[in-house]
């Protein structure tokens, strides 16, 4: 059966349609909608040549399609930027990638940014209307490439930027995901053998009439906690985890003194470090290859550093750039970017080619970031079976220390 998919220009309430039908030339073909209504859905189709035989509506968990990422919008960029490239007009160009998405929540948003298109909207006037999706950065870049006339190269530009600032992204959530799991892990297979392994070591511990080790009684003392106040212990944990998310969203500060303290860890701290320098540098020459004024330029790249220590000194060089200091010695100033960095910025700076040149800064701490990651994986093995080992270890050794010297006494 040939396949086919068309689109239906959004309203409030659209919803999600599956449908079959014959098309001019007699042959079977179907697709996925959108539409307000089921007779909204037919009359579309009917104008398009298509005579509806079947339709129906998604089911629940379709119609709600998940969450729209950032790797969904990078991935979108990219085809926007391919389309336009190849000559492919906007609208149909939308409509192609809106239609032929998996997943639901991206076709409908897609789609709705081609109904405002159609109605005279500009594409950066569109995206802006969906801020959680479209930050400042994409809007601008896209604008200043509707206002040069050079829409498809800006958003090439773009594409790369989002598929660059990503894989970094992952890198560093992989480089902080390893330790938290095996805590994770560690404490978990703890609480396991206090409330199941331990109990019964214990009764067979009273049969012996002698004293315990300190070692064991401390270990079987910890394992009657748990047992009696483990589901306490597990709720104040939770409420604390939670009251910690809730604030470190709300409270500046807060999330001044975390930056700052992850920044100064060791083995991740370093790799943080270079990341953020990887992200400035990457929106920095995006922003300045799209022509956008240096000053206005810096504000973006502020909020893209993804670290709120250099977010703030960005923006401090923002302000000694708009009153006239170059911008490697507000770099300087900072004391957050290397020696090596600030003076390829500087050489940027005096041969007019700062975008290439933080290109090259990006490229070089990208790459640094990924060997990073790779060698704290491989230190990290190690230490992490230490770890297990005298927690796990550690345990049993308590456990069988009556046995030793129940055996020693005989």
């Amino acid at each position: 059966m040939a396949q086919a998919s068309t689109a239906i220009r959004t309203i409030k309430r659209d919803v999600a349609f599956q449908w079959e039908g014959m098309d001019k030339k007699g042959q079977r073909i179907k697709g996925r909608s959108v539409a307000p209504s089921e007779q909204a859905l037919k009359t579309e189709l009917r104008r398009q040549g298509v005579v509806a035989t079947r339709i129906r509506k998604q089911s629940q968990s379709f119609k709600s399609g998940g969450k729209v990422k950032a790797e969904d919008i990078a991935i979108f960029s990219r085809q926007l930027a391919t389309m336009l490239a190849a000559g492919i007009p906007m609208v149909q160009a939308f409509e192609i990638i809106g239609t032929g998405h998996e997943k639901p929540a991206m076709q409908k948003l897609v789609l709705e940014i081609k109904a405002d298109i159609e109605g005279g909207t500009s594409l950066h006037e569109a995206l802006a209307k969906h801020p959680l999706y479209f930050d400042d950065l994409f809007v601008n870049l896209v604008q200043a490439g509707e206002q040069a006339g050079a829409l498809e190269t800006l958003l090439d530009k773009v594409a790369t930027y989002k598929e660059k600032s990503e894989a970094i992204k992952k890198k560093v959530k992989k480089a902080l995901f390893y330790p938290a799991a095996v805590l994770v892990v560690a404490v978990v297979v703890t609480i396991i053998l206090l409330i199941f392994v331990i109990p019964q070591f214990e009764s067979l511990f009273k049969g012996f009439g002698a004293d315990l080790p300190a070692f064991t009684q401390m270990v079987i003392n910890l394992a009657h906690l748990v047992q009696r106040d483990g589901l306490y212990m597990a709720v104040a944990v939770g409420a604390a985890g939670w009251a910690f998310v809730y604030f470190k969203k709300r409270s500046r500060r807060m999330r001044q003194v975390l930056d700052r303290l992850m920044l100064k860890l060791p083995i991740i701290g370093p790799i943080l470090n270079k990341a953020a320098i990887a992200r400035y540098a990457r929106t920095l020459s995006t922003m300045f290859a799209a022509g956008v004024p240096l000053v206005e330029a810096l504000e973006s790249v502020a909020g893209a550093c993804g670290n709120i220590v250099y977010e703030d000194g960005v923006m401090k060089m923002r302000d000694e750039v708009a009153t006239g200091q170059r911008l490697q010695r507000a770099m300087e100033n900072t004391n957050l970017f290397p020696n090596m960095v600030v003076q390829m910025i500087a050489v940027g700076e005096e041969s007019g080619s700062l975008d290439t040149m933080s290109g090259k800064v990006a490229t070089f701490y990208e790459e640094d970031v990924d060997a990073a990651v790779d060698s704290m994986s491989s230190l990290l093995e190690p230490l992490i079976m230490a770890i297990l080992g005298v927690l796990v270890g550690g345990l049993v050794i308590a456990m069988y220390l009556p046995i030793f010297k129940l055996g020693s006494v005989v």
